[in-house]
C-alpha cells in the first residue's frame, strides 16, 4: 500500500494485470454476486434524472425492478447500489445477440441519449473504491469470474491501472493519475 494524495492505494493495482475478456466470461460481473453495483451519493440523483431516457434500453424485468425498487437501493449499512432483478442481474444489464450482458446505460450513452457512462464503480472494476472519513482506499478486487481478464492483462501487458484510467481520471482526476504513474515507473 501507498499513500497519493487523499488516497491509499494497493500495489496490486500496479503490479497486476487485467483486461476485460467479454467473449470469455460474457458479463458475468453484471450478472453474479449477491448486490448491486456501488453508487456514489451524488449519483443516485443522476439515475433517477436520466432513468426516463435510459429506460427504452433496457429489458422489461430491469424496467419492472427498477420501477418497483427504484433507479437506486439503499443498503441496511447506508450505502447506495443499483437494484436488482430477483436476487441477480443488475436491473440495468442488457444483453447482446451473444448473451453477453452488457449496460443499458452506457448503451444509451453510446447511442448519445445520456452524457453520463454508467456508474464509476462499474467503470473502475477491478477496482474499488472505499471511503473512509480522511482517506479512499483503492483496491484490485480480485475474482475468480475474470481469471480470464488477468490472463488477457497479462498476454497483453496491460497493468490494472492502465486497463482503467479514464475511469481513474474521472473518480480522482488527471494530476493524481499523473502522480500515480510516476509512482508505477519508479517501481519497474
Amino acid at each position: 500500500m501507498f499513500q497519493l494524495g487523499k488516497t491509499i492505494v494497493s500495489e496490486d493495482i500496479i503490479d497486476k494485470d487485467f483486461v476485460c475478456n467479454l467473449s470469455a466470461c460474457k458479463g458475468a460481473c453484471c450478472i453474479d454476486g449477491d448486490a448491486g453495483a456501488p453508487v456514489d451519493p451524488e449519483e443516485v440523483e443522476i439515475l433517477e434524472s436520466i432513468y426516463p431516457k435510459v429506460k427504452p434500453f433496457l429489458r422489461q424485468e430491469g424496467i419492472d425492478a427498477i420501477e418497483a425498487q427504484g433507479t437506486s437501493i439503499t443498503t441496511e449499512f447506508g450505502d447506495f447500489e443499483t437494484p436488482l432483478i430477483n436476487g441477480a442481474d443488475c436491473a440495468y444489464v442488457i444483453f447482446d445477440e451473444k448473451k453477453t450482458a452488457l449496460c443499458g446505460i452506457e448503451e444509451a450513452y453510446n447511442q448519445g441519449e445520456i452524457t453520463w457512462k454508467k456508474p464509476v464503480s462499474c467503470h473502475l472494476y477491478p477496482i474499488r473504491v472505499k471511503d473512509y472519513s480522511e482517506f479512499s482506499g483503492v483496491n484490485y478486487e480480485k475474482w475468480e469470474i475474470c481469471d480470464d481478464a488477468c490472463s488477457l492483462g497479462k498476454e497483453l501487458q496491460v497493468p490494472v491501472y492502465k486497463f482503467v484510467k479514464e475511469a481513474l481520471i474521472r473518480k480522482f482526476g488527471a494530476d493524481w493519475y499523473a502522480e500515480l504513474e510516476k509512482i508505477a515507473e519508479n517501481r519497474g
